[in-house]
């Protein structure tokens, strides 16, 4: 496929936003590890392959295991998620698929059982953020596998 534009230089103020979004989720003290699994399982959902090449590399690059990389699709039968991993994961299916035009109840209390308010609206906005970076990746074909995570060990 041919990338049909750079969204970064074509629009510099919607990138700029972009980013804020995303330097806003950084700061909210969700853990890093986490915040990769829920971009990985939103991109995967999404059917990103630019984002999936990056976030898997930045996910390794902190020392995220294989196993856990590859498992992710099947996270409800794997065990090695923790328990507030798992609500993340599934908070994050239903946020961006959002069936029937909602989120399940039961999504949203085991969600809160591992996440107060400020971090499951936090998390709910990395979700956003991903789903719009999707978006745009898709929607221009972005060029995907060149992407060198800066947290990689040189």
């Amino acid at each position: 496929m041919t990338q049909r534009l750079n969204y970064q230089t074509a629009s510099p103020d919607a990138f700029k936003a972009m980013i804020h979004t995303e330097q806003t989720v950084r700061k909210s003290g969700l853990e890093e590890s986490l915040l990769e699994l829920v971009k990985i399982r939103a991109s995967q959902l999404n059917g990103c392959a630019w984002c999936l090449d990056m976030h898997t590399k930045d996910a390794r690059a902190e020392g995220e295991t294989e196993q856990r990389l590859y498992l992710i699709p099947v996270w409800r039968e794997a065990p090695c998620y923790s328990e507030r991993e798992r609500a993340a994961l599934a908070w994050t299916e239903a946020v961006t698929q959002l069936r029937d035009g909602e989120v399940p109840d039961a999504v949203y209390t085991e969600v809160r059982r591992h996440f107060d308010e400020k971090a499951v609206t936090d998390l709910t906005l990395a979700i956003i953020a991903i789903n719009g970076w999707n978006r745009f990746n898709i929607a221009f074909r972005t060029t995907v596998g060149n992407y060198v995570s800066p947290k990689a060990k040189a």
